[in-house]
């Protein structure tokens, strides 16, 4: 039986365009070679081209997906999304690949986008009694003050591009003078900003797919113990970050985080590997006890997959194998 073609998608034009090329690396090493035919295609604005074993690069046709392998046509059967930010985690390809009726690993044009879009995400899931940090959205085109800023999200408070992933244009300000220049730094990334108000507890990173059967497979969960103000891009991609998996959690907050996962998942109905991010705030209560409150960070639709990544070392705490986790992901939709 001739092998199905797998094409990994990676590049991008943010600044994740070098981390995105890591997990492609990754993906690439983890599927079954004895099932699919697998190429990397780099995509970004000037150029989509598919990486050969030779060393050399094919131009990729962008009316049919084909790219030319030693004098034959190779048109892909499916494309594995790995993409960090534009166009691979905003709906842009997810959108391309279904006027192709080409298969695809991640979530749908409208669920990427929704991911992708960290204010939209959040009001939505606030409709489904999702707890989330209070927040302002702010727009190249709007007035605002610092000011008034704090006194709606108050101090100390993150600005973030609203945008794209969360390892760069992100600050952390404790006073009311840094947030003029954090916002400046966001627009530098993205063309709108995002103000949170800081969540404090233990960060937690919880990954999830569908089985082949259609079940939710909720993985363990990976505490985030970052050695920096928070969790940047070096603690992220240059190891200055203690991760823990399983985490550190008792019985019951395991639990409830592992069903908000899963019920988050199913909301927006869920394809391919997402990770989900969270902090866990202890409350105490009125007679004493303390009570863990669960909320909402963010939703990766295109989680980062090197082999340090959170979710293969899920994948491993889980007693599963990556090979065998993506071919059922990958074989649920050709």
């Amino acid at each position: 039986m001739e092998k199905k073609i797998v094409a990994i998608i990676a590049g991008g034009d943010s600044s994740e365009h070098d981390v995105s090329m890591r997990s492609a690396a990754g993906i690439y090493g983890w599927i079954d070679k004895t099932k699919y035919d697998v190429y990397t295609v780099e995509v970004t604005s000037k150029a989509w081209e598919a990486h050969l074993e030779d060393g050399t690069k094919a131009q990729v046709d962008r009316n049919d997906f084909s790219f030319e392998v030693d004098g034959h046509r190779i048109k892909p059967d499916y494309a594995y999304i790995t993409i960090h930010g534009t166009p691979g985690e905003d709906g842009i390809l997810q959108g391309y690949f279904e006027l192709l009726h080409i298969p695809y690993s991640t979530c749908n044009l409208l669920v990427a986008a929704m991911t992708f879009n960290k204010f939209c995400l959040n009001q939505y899931l606030k409709g489904f009694g999702v707890k989330v940090s209070d927040s302002v959205l702010i727009r190249a085109n709007h007035h605002y003050t610092p000011e008034a800023i704090v006194e709606q999200v108050g101090l100390p408070c993150f600005v973030k591009p609203n945008g794209g992933g969360s390892s760069f244009g992100v600050t952390k300000c404790r006073k009311v003078e840094d947030i003029e220049p954090a916002i400046k730094k966001a627009f530098g990334e993205w063309d709108e900003v995002l103000v949170e108000r800081e969540m404090r507890g233990m960060e937690v990173s919880n990954g999830v797919y569908r089985r082949k059967d259609g079940s939710i497979c909720v993985l363990p969960i990976t505490e985030i113990v970052s050695h920096n103000e928070f969790f940047d891009y070096n603690a992220k991609y240059n190891g200055e970050v203690e991760e823990i998996t399983p985490a550190r959690l008792d019985d019951d907050t395991t639990r409830r985080v592992q069903s908000l996962t899963s019920h988050i998942y199913d909301i927006l109905g869920g394809s391919g590997i997402m990770r989900v991010d969270y902090f866990i705030t202890p409350k105490e209560n009125a007679d004493g006890s303390t009570t863990n409150v669960i909320s909402l960070l963010e939703i990766n639709a295109t989680p980062g997959m090197t082999p340090t990544s959170f979710i293969p070392q899920q994948v491993a705490a889980a007693g599963l194998d990556m090979t065998e986790v993506l071919t059922e992901i990958i074989s649920q939709k050709l």
